[in-house]
């Protein structure tokens, strides 16, 4: 079974995600909850208090972590940990003002792969989340992360024709507050499959509650998500088609032995259900 180093801007996500996490191997680190603390300070003496509000910024909730920040504004996590000045991307507090658009004139930052990732993320879901690198001119004030569309997206330039993932039936629904993909119930060792053709951005066990965990970046709007996986057939990079499979089905941080397969699009989680064919 395949696992390595952390990739980048799996904002990726991961995810996924802030959602997305163990694998099986004998050489797995823990997972530390190193996200926004639980001990309120006065917001007024936090960093960025004076932004607290506008667009461009956000506040830090229970629970956070950068990359989980990362995945529900659609920026590459470094980018977010550089506009902020921030020493150490796992030390966030509750109230903490962040800023989640470029400054005037600052490019975004590539995905150029790097083997760090702030402890106890992936994006993401992130999303590990996954934005494209983009640039504002000076002069021109920065536009916000724009929210999720609440309809599926009409045929386009970005637009895929996913397929199921597996083949067992379906056990759990989308609910935006409470589950974010689909449950589909299988055997140990049952093929999961690409759902549509893409680029693993993520292949690991950094996200808690996902187990061994695989995220496809399919083009600028679309990810996938694929957890609790016994094994990991593929590896960060690698290019697969529509189809192919990518991992056998377990139970790794489950109750049971099952696919939890989300879409992400534009880093927001969607009812896949509503973008894959009829059975």
């Amino acid at each position: 079974m395949y696992q390595r180093g952390r990739k980048p801007w799996l904002a990726a996500m991961l995810l996924a995600m802030a959602v997305l996490a163990g694998c099986s191997s004998t050489n797995r680190a823990p997972v530390e909850d190193r996200g926004a603390g639980t001990a309120r300070a006065d917001p007024a003496t936090l960093p960025g208090a004076e932004n607290a509000g506008k667009p461009g910024f956000y506040t830090v909730r229970p629970g956070d972590t950068i990359m989980k920040i990362a995945t529900e504004v659609n920026q590459p996590w470094r980018d977010i940990v550089r506009w902020n000045n921030l020493d150490n991307p796992n030390v966030i507090e509750v109230g903490q003002v962040l800023r989640v658009v470029p400054p005037v004139g600052t490019a975004v930052a590539s995905a150029a792969p790097v083997t760090d990732v702030p402890r106890g993320a992936a994006p993401a879901p992130g999303k590990p989340p996954v934005p494209v690198a983009t640039q504002t001119t000076p002069g021109t004030a920065p536009a916000p992360a724009p929210a999720a569309p609440t309809t599926p997206p009409t045929a386009g330039a970005d637009n895929v024709d996913f397929i199921w993932p597996a083949s067992g039936p379906l056990i759990a629904g989308f609910d935006e507050a409470k589950n974010k993909g689909l449950g589909i119930a299988g055997k140990a060792g049952d093929p999961v499959l690409a759902a549509a053709e893409g680029k693993v951005v993520y292949a690991g066990a950094g996200l808690r509650g996902y187990g061994n965990l695989i995220i496809l970046k399919h083009n600028n709007t679309f990810l996938t998500a694929y957890a609790h996986n016994q094994t990991l057939l593929v590896k960060e990079d690698q290019s697969v088609k529509k189809g192919q499979k990518i991992a056998e089905m377990g139970s790794t941080d489950a109750d049971r032995v099952k696919l939890h397969f989300e879409i992400r699009r534009s880093g927001k989680p969607v009812d896949p259900a509503r973008y894959l064919p009829a059975r």
